[in-house]
């Protein structure tokens, strides 16, 4: 998640003027709360959410739907050719992102995020019982060293570190065994019954990569995750790569970006908005104890623009505030 370096200077800069209650903010105990337009926060802690829907007040969702997730605050779509419905949420929807740790199911939210290969079966499966939709997390531009498969990756198509990231190095996506180690992640996603993917540095072209990637490179390669997650049935989110929204809003079924507040970069995920496709957002703090302050400024700008918005930790542990 190379993004992640430079939005530090943002956040701090973000945040100055204010900070909350260190007792209202515990990372790591699935504390959770949400933030008002207005800039009022209130922080609580999740217990078990009540009955299974996951609503978000104010949603619809599309009846008749075929695809593999609808629950209330989702629609499906589909391609004009007939192809089958994938799961497409609506902007506003409520979720959670956490890729460390034990995942907290107790929040009541309608989707949540979480790693492809670290959360065991059972959570999922409590997940779906509880109504949820699960989005599964997996890095398709970047080679991770302690991963299952990483052995599989060829050394050639192994690029420059990303910097901050011990044991990560950018990927060449050209390389045809890369595209076939992406297709088995995805059939994973499939037989852990995920219902979309959250494929992570697909905007390599515009890092230090190693390798002589350019904006065709990167169009193709992300088109090429998108039509193979559709093939199996998954929905699939761009997850920032904002230089390239306009090209290829119509082939991805919702967004995740991080930090475009700091970036002030928001308005590149209009398209997806404009075509009913939510935007998860996300803008990260140090400490706990920061979000608060953060949240009054972050809030009233992305809830205007329809994001679904949290106050994360960089390391993305349970703890969350949401803008309401």
């Amino acid at each position: 998640m190379p993004r992640r370096w430079w939005g530090l200077v943002g956040v701090v800069a973000l945040a100055i003027g204010g900070c909350g209650d260190d007792s209202n903010a515990t990372p790591g105990t699935g504390a959770t709360g949400t933030v008002s337009t207005g800039g009022s926060v209130e922080v609580t802690t999740t217990g078990a959410p009540s009955g299974s829907s996951g609503q978000v007040e104010g949603s619809s969702t599309t009846s008749g739907s075929s695809s593999r997730a609808d629950p209330d605050g989702t629609s499906s779509s589909s391609s004009s050719g007939g192809d089958p419905e994938f799961w497409q949420p609506e902007p506003g929807i409520s979720w959670q992102w956490q890729l460390v740790g034990t995942v907290d199911t107790s929040i009541d939210v309608a989707v949540y995020d979480i790693d492809l290969f670290d959360v065991p079966q059972e959570t999922i499966d409590a997940l779906h019982a509880d109504g949820r939709v699960v989005i599964c997390y997996f890095s398709a531009g970047s080679y991770e060293q302690w991963r299952e498969d990483a052995d599989q990756f060829p050394a050639a198509a192994i690029g420059d570190p990303l910097d901050g990231w011990p044991g990560e190095a950018w990927l060449d996506h050209r390389d045809p065994t890369i595209r076939t180690i992406m297709q088995a992640r995805l059939d994973l996603a499939v037989t852990k019954d995920c219902d979309a993917v959250e494929p992570d540095n697909v905007d390599g072209y515009t890092n230090p990569t190693g390798f002589d990637l350019g904006a065709a490179d990167q169009l193709d390669y992300n088109r090429f995750l998108a039509a193979e997650a559709h093939a199996r049935g998954l929905s699939i989110g761009l997850k920032n790569d904002v230089d390239q929204v306009a090209e290829l809003v119509d082939d991805f079924d919702w967004a995740l970006n991080e930090e475009c507040v700091s970036y002030r970069e928001c308005g590149t995920k209009s398209p997806f908005i404009q075509q009913g496709k939510a935007v998860f957002h996300v803008e990260y703090v140090d400490d706990p104890a920061e979000g608060p302050g953060l949240a009054e400024q972050v809030c009233p700008q992305t809830t205007g623009l329809g994001f679904s918005t949290l106050i994360k930790e960089w390391d993305l542990t349970p703890w969350r505030l949401a803008c309401d």
